[in-house]
């Protein structure tokens, strides 16, 4: 533990909402508001969001992407270790899952600085919980590999999980997705879809994956998506959930 007269800093990672603005917090809010420096992907898109929630005066904006986190984790750290207050927020959703930000908190618990969040919504989970499908134990996965091959593997090595798995698909990739998901992992297999998250446009499809694949093919694809696979026999019938 620092001495008492040792300045301390703190990394706060906050929430960004995945959609619709009203699931931002006041602890994210006020968090904005009196950092000292605020790490985002994308300035524009955080620069947006400060005017709308009302965040006229901001800490310096300062651009943390994946292509310069490793470079920047220390810097931002060595601010945290001489007491500035730094906010890591991403374009939406939680820092660090599926985004930038594992990198800085590694290196703030390797220095044993402070490091806390101000929580909030992710679309892995929100997905999961909209579903239908079990929730009781889940693998998140991010996004899989672009390459046919590659997905296809990874749906022949998963055919048989016990838990729910959660993807993250591209609106460019999910018809390709869905096929790859039906020739590997069966027709009736139940799967969930759910696109545009929170947004005014959202849409979740479950049901068994060949269907929910030809819902998805017959509207709009454009936006984010996340797809939850329940593991093998599980469906949405009443009677099957006393199984489950």
């Amino acid at each position: 533990m620092p001495a008492p007269d040792t300045p301390s800093g703190l990394l706060t990672l906050v929430a960004a909402p995945i959609g619709n603005l009203g699931d931002v917090t006041s602890r994210a809010i006020e968090t904005l508001k009196n950092a000292d420096i605020i790490a985002c992907e994308d300035t524009r898109i955080t620069g947006k969001l400060l005017n709308k929630l009302g965040i006229e005066k901001s800490a310096p904006l300062l651009s943390y992407r994946e292509e310069n986190e490793i470079h920047l984790a220390g810097q931002l750290a060595d601010r945290i270790a001489v007491g500035e207050r730094v906010a890591l927020i991403a374009d939406a959703g939680m820092p660090a899952i599926s985004d930038p930000g594992f990198r800085l908190v590694r290196e703030c618990r390797g220095r044993g600085l402070p490091v806390t969040a101000a929580p909030g919504m992710t679309a892995a989970t929100t997905a999961l919980a909209l579903s239908g499908l079990p929730s009781d134990g889940f693998l998140y996965v991010g996004f899989l590999p672009p390459k046919r091959a590659a997905r296809k593997r990874f749906f022949e090595k998963y055919l048989d999980f016990e838990y729910t798995l959660v993807v993250y698909e591209s609106c460019h990739r999910i018809g390709k997705f869905l096929d790859d998901l039906v020739d590997v992992m069966g027709a009736e297999r139940c799967i969930s879809v759910g696109r545009e998250l929170t947004k005014l446009h959202e849409t979740v499809h479950s049901g068994p994956a060949a269907e929910v694949r030809d819902r998805v093919a017959s509207r709009s694809q454009k936006g984010e998506f996340v797809v939850t696979i329940a593991k093998q026999g599980f469906t949405l019938e009443a009677s099957n959930l006393k199984t489950v």
